[in-house]
Parts: structure tokens; C-alpha cells; sequence
């Protein structure tokens, strides 16, 4: 499969950045401009992106924190607290499990918070450090740089022996790209059956993994339809979803303020470009070293462009270029707009602050709800049919007792009368165990006499949960229907 038919150009002598230079047989090497799309040609067809290598302390602390994320990614669906997963999200069952912690359909309203506190903390990160979890932490990231283009490299060679790849005839190319892809069809697969993990217990995962899709076809369908997405997302598509589907890119621009903190060129430094030696040239050489690093195909001296993920390629680049000439390193490094300017920032403002206060409302509801959580749910729902009926002598009240056990482990109920005084209650079963997530309903019967009724009567039930330290108590009740005074 070929990615494009003009890939990165090499490393020209010279020339100006949005500019043409013209390079073997006066044929035009195409540059990165503000403007427009370096993955895009002209004539719309797409442009392959392939970045050269490149070797300093960014890259050392991205591969360790890659190979951290990855590890976690695959180890998390095995991890247990007690016998509960760390992380599952059964959709099936409508059961949940955080930390040891159990959850049922019912106390999905907790996520809004849960969420709402992580993304204002991803805004609070593009705030003061713009798209760091763009160039570090993004599965995106992670992944296509930390694991696909590293195999891609083994494969097909290097940035150079890629693009000579994409103009050789298919026959010739065929070899090299069919192992390519075999190789990405079995990770994507890998990647995806790890993801499948977080949805469905291992145990029931490794059990349709091995046997016939039929058994498990939701979980079959699935896993071939995220095979494929990411297969094409990490073999073809690649940068496009920063750029062109990732909603957190697009807000960027929002985010950002002069004192947010991004990787940049500092053009005090740097300009006039010029060769070594050049008369009236600064630091910066034109070498062309850090565009050709960059995944995304941006020229980084064009100023803060949309397509920038922060990865900080482009710094470790021109880093190794400034040492070679003993020149200090810093002229494309981490600052902001001030900071480039006139040397200071400021870390606290307006912004940021807002950001921290939505931040910590939103993680202080969710701490709070779950403290106020209860262990288990006791409801009277009416049953269906008749809202009542009178027989004889007495008025007849039909129930279904909810029980539902939200304690990680098995409890015993205990089901006794309350109220009202002078009816007659039976209840199918008043004693019972419930595994943990487990819910029943248990129909209930509730006769008062005619000479007893009358209006605003409830049926009373109190349920107590067996614990290791206190029982847990909680009250059913649920409103008696019956005939109208005038009606007896």
C-alpha cells in the first residue's frame, strides 16, 4: 500500500521556508508553509509524511513513559482488588468496576463528574503546557510513533529508502510492504482484543478468543471492526486525526494564551538564517534538520501551527545540530510567546485558574457522590395490573420489592414489617442472599381491611443488610390505593 506519491524531501541547501527550492534536474522540492497542508499535495491527493530519525532527551523520556503507558494499557483488564477487576465496564451486564469499587446502572450519573474532572484537567494541561498530552500520553502517540513507525523503520529502512519505496513499482516494493502489513494487521489486533479487555472479564474474552465466533458474536464483530479502523488509522491515515478529527486539537486554539508554554523558534536567535560562516547570518544554519523530524510536516519556524503535537522532535533536532557547531542549544526549546519575546511568563492566570476550579469541582463531586453512595437499593415498585382491587372484606395492594447488592462481595437481606398497622403483609421471601451486583425482585401482598383504610396509607419495609461491622439499614415504602370514601 502506498502512502503518497511525494514523500518529506530531503534535507536542500538553503532555499526559503514556503518556497520551492529547486533541487536535481530543476525539479521543485515542495516546503512547509503556513498555509497549507504539508500532508495534502496540491492536487489533493495525499502526501506521505515519513520523518526522519532523531536521538535526545525528549526522546529518551517519551520512550520511557511509551513503554510505561503501553505496559499498563495491557496489564490493567488482568489486574484484580479482592475479585473484582480493577477496570471493567461490562456493558451487558450494566455492571461497573473502579479500583475495587462496584457500580451498576444506577450510579452511572457519577461519570458526568468523573469525566468533567478529567477534562478540565486536559484543559488545565493545554492551558499552562499547551499539547503535551498530544506528543506524550495520546494513544495516538503512543502507539504510531512508539510502536508502528519503529517496526516501520526495521521493515522498510530509513526515511530515505522509504520514500525511494513509495516510486518503486509494486513488484518490486510488494515484499517489504506485505510484511509491513502483516505485522500491523496483528498488532491492530492485539491492540484492539486489549481493548475489547476493558469491556468484557478477561476470563470471558480468553474464552471467545479461542473459540468460534459464534459463540461470542457482538465481541467477534467488534473486534474485527476496531482491527480494521486502527489498521488503517496507524498504516495510512495516521497524522490526518490529529489534524483533521481530533476535537482536542481544535481546541487549541482556545486554550492557548501569550504565556502558555509551547514548543517554538526563537527568532531573535535564529534570524537571518545563513550557512555557517555567512556574513550577517545568526544560529540558525537553514539545515532544514528539524522539519524533516517532524511527524506531522510543519516547519517549525513558520511560527505556532495547528498541525503541531508537541513532541518535541524538532527541539531534540536542532539541539544535536547547536552542539555539533558550539553554538548553545535552545533555539527551537519549550516557552511561550512571552517567553520568547521578552524572556519571562507567568504560570498563574485567569484562565488556568478557572480551569483548576472546574477541575477540582468536578473531582470533588465525584468524591462526594460516591461517599454518599448507598450499599444497596431497597425499592417498593407497584406491580403490574390493577392499582388495586377489593376482595371481601379487605383491599389488596400488589408490590415488587427491588433489592439490589452494591457491596463487592455476597450479603444476607432481611425483610420485616413495618407499617401500616392492622394489614396483613407477605412478603414471598424475607430472608435471602445476593452476590455482589446481583438485583431481585421479591412480590409483595398487602391486604388492609375496609375498616381500616383510608387515604395517604403506606406500605413499610424495612431491609437490613448484613455487614461485618453494623448492620445497614434502609426503608421501602410505597403508597396503598384503595376505593374513595364515597366509594366503600
Amino acid at each position: 500500500m502506498s502512502e503518497g506519491n511525494q514523500g518529506q524531501s530531503a534535507q536542500p541547501a538553503g532555499g526559503v521556508a514556503g518556497r520551492p527550492v529547486v533541487q536535481r534536474g530543476q525539479q521543485p522540492i515542495r516546503r512547509p508553509d503556513i498555509d497549507t497542508l504539508f500532508s495534502i499535495n496540491p492536487d489533493g491527493s495525499r502526501n506521505a509524511i515519513h520523518p526522519a530519525d532523531v536521538r535526545g532527551r525528549f526522546q529518551i523520556r517519551k520512550q520511557v513513559l511509551w513503554w510505561l503507558l503501553i505496559a499498563v494499557y495491557l496489564v490493567v483488564p488482568w489486574l484484580r482488588i479482592g475479585e473484582r477487576p480493577v477496570l471493567l465496564i461490562d456493558i451487558p451486564a450494566r455492571h461497573f468496576y473502579l479500583l475495587g469499587q462496584t457500580f451498576n446502572a444506577q450510579d452511572f450519573w457519577l461519570a458526568f463528574f468523573f469525566i468533567t474532572g478529567l477534562g478540565f484537567g486536559l484543559f488545565v494541561l493545554a492551558g499552562l503546557l499547551g499539547r503535551v498530552w498530544c506528543g506524550y500520553a495520546c494513544p495516538q502517540t503512543v502507539f504510531l510513533e512508539g510502536v508502528y513507525r519503529r517496526i516501520e523503520r526495521w521493515i522498510e529502512g530509513g526515511p530515505a529508502a522509504r520514500r525511494k519505496l513509495d516510486q518503486a513499482p509494486f513488484a518490486q516494493k510488494f515484499p517489504r510492504r506485505a510484511l509491513k502489513m502483516a505485522v500491523f494487521l496483528l498488532l491492530s489486533a492485539g491492540i484492539a482484543h486489549s481493548f475489547l479487555g476493558y469491556f468484557m472479564p478477561v476470563e470471558v474474552l480468553v474464552e471467545a478468543v479461542t473459540s468460534s465466533p459464534g459463540k461470542h458474536p457482538s465481541a467477534f464483530l467488534f473486534a474485527v471492526l476496531a482491527t480494521l479502523i486502527l489498521f488503517v488509522n496507524y498504516t495510512w491515515f495516521r497524522e490526518q486525526l490529529c489534524i483533521a478529527i481530533c476535537p482536542y486539537g481544535r481546541l487549541q486554539g482556545a486554550l492557548y494564551d501569550p504565556d502558555t508554554v509551547l514548543v517554538g523558534y526563537d527568532k531573535l536567535r535564529g534570524e537571518p538564517r545563513g550557512k555557517e560562516g555567512t556574513p550577517g547570518a545568526k544560529d540558525c544554519i537553514d539545515c532544514y534538520r528539524c522539519v524533516a523530524v517532524c511527524p506531522t510536516g510543519i516547519d517549525i519556524r513558520n511560527g505556532t501551527q495547528l498541525e503541531c503535537v508537541g513532541c518535541a522532535n524538532c527541539i531534540d533536532a536542532c539541539d544535536e545540530v547547536m552542539t555539533k557547531l558550539g553554538r548553545p542549544t535552545g533555539l527551537v526549546r519549550y516557552d511561550s510567546q512571552r517567553g520568547f519575546d521578552t524572556g519571562t511568563r507567568r504560570f498563574l492566570r485567569g484562565r488556568v485558574v478557572l480551569y483548576l476550579v472546574l477541575m477540582a469541582m468536578g473531582l470533588l463531586a465525584f468524591g462526594f457522590a460516591l461517599t454518599k453512595r448507598k450499599p444497596f437499593e431497597a425499592n417498593l415498585v407497584r406491580g403490574r395490573g390493577l392499582a388495586y382491587t377489593v376482595e371481601g372484606e379487605r383491599v389488596h395492594n400488589v408490590f415488587e420489592l427491588h433489592l439490589i447488592n452494591k457491596r463487592p462481595g455476597a450479603r444476607d437481606f432481611k425483610v420485616v414489617d413495618v407499617g401500616p398497622a392492622g394489614a396483613e403483609i407477605v412478603v414471598a421471601v424475607r430472608e435471602l442472599q445476593l452476590e455482589s451486583l446481583q438485583d431481585l425482585r421479591v412480590p409483595v401482598h398487602v391486604f388492609v381491611p375496609l375498616t381500616a383504610w383510608k387515604a395517604g396509607l403506606q406500605c413499610q419495609l424495612e431491609v437490613t443488610c448484613a455487614e461485618p461491622d453494623a448492620p445497614l439499614v434502609r426503608l421501602a415504602t410505597a403508597p396503598l390505593l384503595g376505593p374513595s370514601a364515597g366509594g366503600r
